[in-house]
C-alpha cells in the first residue's frame, strides 16, 4: 500500500509546496493536485500544472500529478507535452488523474466549456486515445471530435508512457469499465468513502496485476483492510469548504502516514 495527499491549490504557491516538500520528508508516497479553474469563487485557484514544475525539482521520491485534470476541454497534444516535461524534469515520477470535472457550471459552462457530463465523456475517450498516441510516439485517430495524425518527440522517462488514472463516481459502471483500458480507476464518491467490502464489491477483479486501485481514506479503517480489498494506494486530503482545511493537509504532511 502506498500513501498519497490529494490536495486542493487553493493557497499560495509557496504553502503548496512548503507542504509536498513536507509529506515527502515524513514518507508519504505522492501528492497530487486538483485540477479547477474556479472553485467557489472565495478560495484562490491556482493553476497546478505549474505548480508540478517546481514540485518536480523540489522533491525527489514522491509520485506527482493531478488527481484529477478534466481531459475534455484540453487540447491532449498540449496536455502531452506537459506530461513528457514533467516526467523529464521528476526524473520519472509523474502520473496524470483524469476525470470529468465538477462544479459544470463554475468550471465549464461559465467559460463557455461544454456542460454536459455525457459530451464530455465522450471527448474524453478521444482525447486519451490521442494522449496515449502522443506519449508513446505518434498517433493517427480520426473520431467524431478530433482528427489528429501527428508524431511528437521527445518520448517520457516512463515507458511507454506515464501512468493514466480514471476518475469516477463510485456508484457508475461506466467510468470503472473506462478506467480498465488504463493504468488505475479512483473511484470518487459522493457521500462518504467506500468501505473495504464497498469497494471490493463495486470495482470487482483487477484487470492486471499493474493496476491501480486508489482507495479514499476512510475513518477508523486500517489501511490493510483496503489493501485486502485490492487497493493499491490509499489517499487523504480535506474539504476546503471547512474551516482550517489547509491546516488539516498541514498536519497530515507533517505526521507518518498509516
Amino acid at each position: 500500500m502506498r500513501f498519497a495527499l490529494s490536495v486542493p491549490p487553493f493557497r499560495s504557491p509557496s504553502d503548496v509546496l512548503a507542504l509536498a516538500v513536507d509529506a515527502e520528508a515524513n514518507g508519504w508516497d505522492g501528492v497530487f493536485l486538483w485540477d479547477h479553474l474556479r472553485w467557489d469563487d472565495r478560495v484562490d485557484v491556482h493553476d497546478p500544472w505549474t505548480l508540478l514544475g517546481a514540485l518536480s525539482v523540489q522533491t525527489s521520491r514522491i509520485r506527482i500529478g493531478t488527481m484529477v485534470t478534466p481531459l475534455s476541454r484540453r487540447r491532449p497534444w498540449t496536455v502531452a507535452k506537459h506530461l513528457v516535461t514533467l516526467d523529464h524534469l521528476s526524473g520519472g515520477r509523474v502520473t496524470f488523474g483524469v476525470g470529468l470535472g465538477d462544479p459544470p457550471d463554475l468550471d465549464f459552462d461559465d467559460f463557455g466549456d461544454e456542460p454536459s457530463y455525457r459530451t464530455r465523456a465522450a471527448i474524453t475517450d478521444e482525447s486519451l486515445d490521442v494522449l496515449a498516441g502522443l506519449l508513446e510516439g505518434s498517433v493517427a485517430h480520426h473520431g467524431r471530435h478530433l482528427a489528429v495524425t501527428a508524431a511528437m518527440r521527445p518520448l517520457p522517462v516512463q515507458r511507454p508512457r506515464p501512468p493514466i488514472w480514471i476518475a469516477g463516481r463510485a456508484s457508475n459502471r461506466r467510468p470503472l469499465e473506462r478506467a480498465r483500458r488504463w493504468d488505475g480507476y479512483v473511484p470518487i464518491s459522493a457521500g462518504e468513502p467506500l468501505t473495504p467490502e464497498e469497494l471490493a464489491a463495486y470495482v470487482g477483479p483487477h484487470p492486471r496485476d499493474d493496476w491501480d486501485l486508489v482507495a479514499q481514506w476512510k475513518p477508523g479503517v486500517p489501511a490493510d483492510e483496503f489493501a485486502g480489498a485490492g487497493a493499491t494506494w490509499l489517499v487523504r486530503s480535506c474539504d476546503p469548504r471547512e474551516e482550517d482545511w489547509f491546516h488539516g493537509l498541514r498536519r497530515l504532511a507533517s505526521s507518518v502516514p498509516e
